[in-house]
Order: C-alpha cells, then structure tokens, then sequence
C-alpha cells in the first residue's frame, strides 16, 4: 500500500493516501521513510491511534509509534483534536507538496471544542486554545488530539481552585518547530516553568517542550484489554489527573524556589 502511494505521488495527476491503523504503521514505515527522503507528497492516515482503541488490546494499542514517526526527517506528523481541527490539518496537508505527511486520527467519538469553531491555526503547529482571565498564567496544559478535550477539562478545575491555565493544543511538533521563536514563546510561555503535557503516548522527545520543571501524563507501558473509556482513565488520562498533576507540580516547584 505505502509502495503504491509513493508510486501514484511521484507520478503525479492524483494526490493519494493510503490508510490503516496508527499501530500498523510500522509495517509501511519503510515506505513512509523512502517518501521522506524522495521528499514525495504522499499521504498516510493512521486511525486508532492510542490506548483509547479498547477491547482489541495491546497488540494493536499503539505506544510508541508517534515518536517513532516524529523521529522521520522531512515527515509531517498531524495529530488533530476534533473535526474542525481535522478540516484545518486536512487543508495543510492539500496544499502541502514538500514531502509526506502523517495523519493521525483516533477510533472514539471525540467532542467538538467550542474553541475551535473559528477555523483554528492548524498549519502553525500549536496554539493557545484557552486561557482563564487573570493577571497571570500560572500553568500551561499541552495536549494533542484526542487529549485536548481532556485537557480543557481540567482547565476548569484548576480555574476553580484559582489557579490560571493556559491550554496550548499542539497538533504538530513540526510545523510548530517551523514557526517563529517568537511565535513559539508566545504560545508556550518560557516564564512560566509549570508545563503539563497530556498524550496518550511515548513520553519520548516531550521534553523540549515542558522543560526540566514539567510534567507528562503519557504511556510508558503496554495498553490493556477494556472499553476504551476506562483503559484511558486507569490510565490517567482524566481531567480530575491532568488538574492534579498539575496541583502536585505548582507545589512542587514552588517549593523549589520557582
């Protein structure tokens, strides 16, 4: 399949994809490479693309697979929050011809954020979804696909409790790495040191993005066999966690002086 995409690419006349699960994607990863290094617009869509899959189990669970992706030069790895999102990846990866590009995509129903109705910055890799009015930021959540909504959630708890949140949805390390330092310091804040990320995947490669005083909320296992509902809240991936988290890492660097 992945041969025959880059083969229809190269040619030219049609735009192709090929699709399957994220898990899977180790056995198209050669294509998806070749792709990168011939620099070819091919399109790969992955689906079930976390723990969140449920009843099929680990084996067809993905935990490392994002980053192995991400480690691929000259590859775009999209991992959307919700349909508008999804339309807005959709429109990057249609107008972009300078390599492949990886879309990632989850099996559960996820809600529609009512942030992203206004056509969200999708093409700039990340963007600051909320933020609590105040005077100040005193934590940023970053999250990425079916996270987010997670995320935003646990905005309001800690909202309730006082405490400001920023949550900054990164749907692309890539084109975020692509923009503007400035751009980038605008939405992640490097003042603020107290940085949650949330991703139902390898911790792996996260800490350029929450420095050495954050927190991840990640996989560093095999998934299990359940609805995917409950594998996600054994596994933390609540907003009652994320807010708690986030709670235990304020204090925590607070008392470090920060």
């Amino acid at each position: 399949m992945g041969a025959s995409v880059n083969g229809m690419a190269l040619h030219g006349g049609v735009r192709p994809f090929g699709a399957t699960f994220l898990i899977f994607s180790d056995y198209v990863r050669p294509s998806v490479r070749l792709a990168a290094l011939m620099g070819a617009p091919s399109i790969f869509i992955f689906t079930h693309d976390s723990i969140g899959l449920g009843e099929d189990g680990p084996t067809h669970q993905p935990v490392e697979h994002l980053a192995g992706l991400r480690a691929i030069p000259n590859l775009v790895v999209l991992r959307p929050a919700d349909a508008n999102e999804t339309i807005e990846a959709w429109r990057f990866v249609m107008s972009h011809r300078e390599g492949p590009v990886a879309l990632c995509l989850s099996r559960q129903g996820l809600p529609v954020l009512e942030e992203t109705t206004q056509g969200p910055p999708v093409a700039r890799g990340a963007y600051v979804l909320y933020e609590a009015t105040g005077p100040q930021v005193d934590v940023v959540l970053i999250a990425t696909g079916s996270e987010v909504h997670i995320v935003r959630g646990a905005a309001d708890i800690l909202d309730e409790a006082g405490v400001k949140a920023r949550v900054v949805s990164m749907p692309s390390w890539e084109l975020f790495e692509r923009q503007p330092k400035e751009y980038q310091d605008e939405v992640i804040l490097p003042e603020v040191e107290t940085r949650i990320a949330v991703e139902a995947a390898s911790p792996l490669g996260w800490t350029r993005w929450i420095g050495p005083r954050g927190d991840m909320v990640a996989v560093d296992r095999f998934g299990a066999s359940a609805p995917g509902e409950r594998v996600l809240a054994e596994f933390g991936f609540t907003p009652e966690n994320v807010a708690a988290r986030a709670f235990e890492a304020l204090r925590r660097n607070a008392s470090a002086g920060t």
